[in-house]
């Protein structure tokens, strides 16, 4: 394992990687929708494709923990929590509040309402009963994405003191949450009539801390060169295997009933494990490899143009889908499977190109030059008071 690819910024595979998740949520909502699901073995694969959601929570756990994890460990300064929340807001809310606005303001079916567009426009859907409305019903995990972007400062804050000799404790207590975080399901809280506390974040932790800990993996291995988890991580081979096994082991009852029934407990926390194992057996060899390694698909020009427009194919998909059924008078849940799901993936990309285009590049533009103007303000004070 080469310790300069752990330190590196950007790891392309990991965009391509953040592509192919889009398009398995893209996957199983077609399969949903189509009754895809209902097909016997094919279609409980098709909808664990869900478990790409994990994907999406293990990548997001490990970019944004990796500052902190080489700030424990002296290779650079922890990023001022100011900045990461600009930054995040910047990232998600322009581009959403735009598919939030037109599915309410066009798409009939989406319906309306004080209650629904607040809950929309503040992604706070899983706390409010029936407001995951059609076209945007997939927003349930960005609700849950942007709670843990909220709480991990504080995270990180809390074990910022496991420096030093102590800096080994940093995997095992992020492990020791990830395992009590898998009783979340159980705990009796009462929650209004058409909501479930297995859309909320706590449950999800496992996922988010699976990148957590890559991060902290690799952070040490750029200090003390890798170790055995590290060696073990970076075979793809072996990693792809003991990824897919997980997976094989979430299409059964293990992880829950078929079709969109609710999972008893025990079924949730399987599932959550499940797919920690398969985030980490997907990951941990993108970051783990050596710097000059290739991939067919993840770093090539479209696997990184599709990572580009992840994000606009994850959150315009289903209005997209809603489109698609009327306007090739397919009625819902009748099948035509192949026709749809090409027909939307097309169609989301163009749409997804256009909101990366239009509105998420130009709002990280205007980010960045707005830093650059503060920063430049600040030296041209910084300077004035020296001279003075």
């Amino acid at each position: 394992m080469s310790t300069d690819s752990t330190q590196r910024q950007f790891l392309p595979a990991l965009e391509g990687m953040r592509g192919l998740a889009a398009l398995g949520v893209l996957v199983t909502h077609v399969a949903f929708q189509t009754a895809t699901t209902d097909v016997p073995v094919v279609g409980r694969v098709l909808g664990r494709f869900d478990l790409a959601v994990a994907l999406f929570f293990g990548l997001s756990g490990f970019l944004l923990w990796r500052p902190h994890a080489a700030a424990a460990r002296g290779l650079r300064q922890s990023p001022p929590v100011g900045r990461y929340f600009l930054s995040r807001a910047v990232r998600i809310l322009p581009a959403y509040w735009v598919v939030v606005c037109v599915v309410l303001l066009l798409l009939p079916q989406a319906g309306g309402g004080a209650r629904v567009w607040f809950a929309n426009l503040t992604l706070t859907q899983v706390f409010f009963p029936l407001t995951l409305t059609q076209g945007m019903t997939q927003m349930w995990s960005l609700s849950v994405e942007v709670a843990f972007y909220l709480v991990l400062p504080l995270a990180a804050a809390s074990i910022a003191g496991l420096r030093g000799r102590r800096v080994t404790l940093r995997i095992p207590l992020l492990c020791g949450v990830s395992v009590l975080a898998l009783g979340w399901a159980f705990l009796p809280i009462r929650t209004a009539e058409a909501t479930n506390i297995q859309n909320w974040m706590p449950g999800y932790l496992p996922w988010f801390l699976t990148g957590a800990v890559i991060a902290e993996l690799a952070s040490s291995a750029a200090v003390d060169g890798p170790g055995r988890l590290q060696r073990w991580g970076e075979r793809r081979g072996i990693m792809s295997a003991v990824a897919a096994v997980a997976f094989l082991l979430s299409t059964t009852d293990l992880a829950g009933p078929e079709g969109l029934v609710t999972p008893a407990p025990w079924q949730y926390a399987v599932k959550i494990a499940l797919g920690s194992i398969v985030a980490f057996g997907l990951l941990a060899p993108l970051v783990f490899a050596d710097g000059h390694r290739r991939y067919r698909y993840l770093d090539s020009p479209v696997g990184l143009m599709l990572g580009r427009w992840s994000y606009g194919l994850f959150i315009w998909h289903l209005a997209v889908l809603a489109i698609v059924f009327p306007v090739f008078g397919i009625i819902p849940f009748t099948g035509h499977f192949l026709l749809v799901t090409a027909v939307t993936a097309v169609l989301s990309v163009l749409v997804a190109s256009a909101s990366y285009a239009l509105v998420e590049e130009p709002a990280r533009v205007a980010f960045a030059r707005w830093e650059l103007g503060r920063a430049a303000t600040a030296r041209q004070r910084t300077e004035t008071n020296a001279q003075n």
